[in-house]
């Protein structure tokens, strides 16, 4: 099958899609209101994108990350956080979340990522968190199906 003759999610079933991006619009306002910022939003999108390897949602967050202020080394640093030094521990905790979302098939949440989340994070940041991590998990899954594309910018090609 071809690229052209994939079936796209969002187009043949938009109702479907719209539902979806209500709820990202809502879990938008879980994270705003449980305290995450920009920043973390935008940091553990990223991950996520990278784990799943969904290349649109990747351009779509780093494009986010940098509106929201974030630096191009900051973002470089985010496939390697473990050995990098750029990230707080709240931000380490909510990338190691990120992981434990995305991999969620390997046993859940381990407890040792749960009590060291939970030993930083607030309750409504973890529950902020977990939200804005199936979401994009779920944006993952769509992009991905549909193999959306990511071509050279104008500035690139």
């Amino acid at each position: 099958m071809t690229e052209e003759q994939r079936v796209h999610l969002s187009r043949s079933a938009p109702a479907a899609y719209k539902a979806l991006d209500a709820f990202s619009r809502e879990v938008g306002r879980v994270a705003s209101d449980g305290g995450i910022d920009d920043r973390l939003k935008e940091i553990v999108q990223i991950h996520v994108s990278q784990l799943n390897g969904c290349a649109f949602c990747v351009r779509v967050h780093v494009d986010r990350a940098t509106h929201a202020g974030l630096s191009a080394d900051t973002i470089a640093q985010i496939a390697t956080w473990r050995e990098s030094g750029v990230f707080s521990s709240r931000e380490r905790a909510a990338l190691e979340l990120a992981e434990a979302f995305t991999f969620i098939h390997r046993g859940g949440i381990p407890d040792d990522v749960y009590d060291q989340a939970g030993g930083i994070l607030t309750e409504s940041e973890y529950v902020a968190l977990s939200w804005i991590l199936v979401a994009i998990n779920a944006f993952n899954r769509v992009a991905i199906a549909g193999r959306y594309p990511v071509p050279p910018r104008a500035d690139e090609a």
